[in-house]
């Protein structure tokens, strides 16, 4: 708890005028409150629109109304190579190789396609490692994989039980579920940050415990990407998967991304193969034999889809110039801010439930209201309509985000504010 911080307006605006990245916010719109700009804590749901993503598709629709089919060729960014127009800038936000990276699909879509290549279940080793509570994207898709290959998910679905107060899970959980379990394990799978909790994992350190067991390790990063500096390629995951309207601020329903180490780059793997995975020197020569395209590009389905990847592209290239050192660095700041406002001033209505040790949390706090599940909605519906923009998720957690981009000192004090107008009545 930092004795510098203080409960003020005039700390948080001179908090806010000294911070390096707050042009930054100029480039977002911002949701609108009764004439003012709302307290938009929920980036970690769906990020703000960037400014620029307006002229992006325009002038892709112009590029199309104006050239047609050769637009392809000969736009301003021809489209038959647009997916790699993002590559670069998003192998950076990651912390991979370009050939490691890939935007394609959805979240729930390249779940699938890297389980096919990836979860090998044997009768041996059939089982799945994954955390009691997951989003249920994963819960589904990794339950349905075990039944498509023949196996009893009460058997081979092994979920971890939090075992911190808080409803968080500790590093010494996850080695004694190895411990016990590794021979039948075929898939880790856990996620970058835990969605209801904002717990962070350390991902190179579970990657290396479970390979040393034999386990293919993944990881669902919908709430990392973005959000922490992450380094897929030291990691040593096998791969990893995301969506992009979260942090990354790509829009509702953004096209997704998936890592593939490439230690598997040219590994002769099961998958399901498309056109648009083919080597991409021989893609149009339209012969009957798949040779995938090296590295990541090698999982792709289908010719991409320009309009929705125009606004990553615009996302990408603000993360560029932000840097992720610098968006931590923030970060770990107004979420701090956020976290002492909650425990000095708050403290007899709000407890955080996100692990206190920034080294295991991002941008996100999951804060429960002390008296139960009916005084959280209360308070929730109250913040929503005082502008203060988070999200629920049951049974009793309100999500607040405060994404370094977009967010401010004064908007912590404004969620604050709401929160003392609303606790003495209740």
């Amino acid at each position: 708890m930092s004795s510098s911080h203080q409960a003020t307006a005039a700390w948080a605006e001179a908090a806010d005028a000294a911070d390096p990245l707050r042009a930054f916010r100029d480039e977002f719109l911002i949701p609108p409150h009764e004439g003012r700009d709302s307290s938009y804590f929920c980036g970690n749901s769906l990020g703000l629109q960037p400014r620029a993503v307006r002229a992006a598709l325009a002038a892709e629709l112009d590029d199309w109304a104006g050239l047609g089919v050769e637009g392809h060729f000969k736009g301003r960014l021809p489209w038959m190579d647009y997916h790699e127009f993002v590559r670069d800038h998003l192998a950076e936000v990651v912390g991979a190789r370009p050939a490691e990276v890939v935007a394609m699909n959805t979240l729930g879509v390249n779940l699938h396609l890297m389980m096919v290549s990836f979860y090998r279940p044997t009768p041996e080793r059939p089982a799945i490692l994954m955390e009691a509570g997951a989003f249920p994207t994963d819960r589904y898709a990794l339950e349905s994989q075990i039944r498509f290959h023949g196996f009893d998910p009460a058997e081979a679905l092994i979920e971890l039980q939090a075992d911190e107060p808080n409803g968080t899970l500790s590093m010494a959980a996850i080695e004694r579920a190895l411990a016990e379990h590794g021979s039948r394990i075929a898939l880790v799978m856990l996620p970058g940050v835990q969605y209801r909790t904002g717990q962070a994992f350390d991902l190179a350190a579970i990657t290396a415990l479970a390979h040393r067991h034999g386990c293919t390790v993944g990881f669902d990063l919908a709430h990392a990407v973005g959000n922490l500096p992450l380094q897929l390629h030291d990691s040593g995951a096998d791969f990893t998967i995301w969506c992009s309207y979260k942090y990354l601020n790509s829009g509702p329903g953004a096209v997704g991304g998936a890592f593939v180490h490439e230690r598997h780059a040219r590994a002769v793997l099961p998958r399901f193969a498309g056109w648009w995975g083919h080597d991409k020197t021989t893609r149009f020569r339209m012969g009957p034999e798949f040779v995938p395209t090296p590295g990541a590009d090698g999982w792709q389905l289908s010719n991409p889809p320009i309009l929705a990847l125009a606004p990553l592209r615009v996302s990408l290239e603000i993360f560029h110039r932000a840097g992720m050192a610098r968006l931590r660095e923030k970060s770990l700041k107004l979420t701090g801010y956020l976290e002492w406002l909650v425990n000095s001033q708050l403290a007899d209505v709000l407890e955080v439930v996100t692990p206190a040790d920034p080294a295991r949390r991002g941008a996100q706090l999951s804060i429960r209201v002390l008296g139960g599940r009916e005084r959280g909605r209360a308070l929730f519906d109250h913040l929503m309509a005082h502008g203060v923009i988070g999200d629920w998720r049951e049974p009793d957690v309100i999500r607040i985000s405060p994404a370094p981009l977009y967010n401010r000192f004064a908007d912590c004090l404004a969620f604050a504010h709401a929160v003392r107008a609303w606790s003495p009545a209740a």
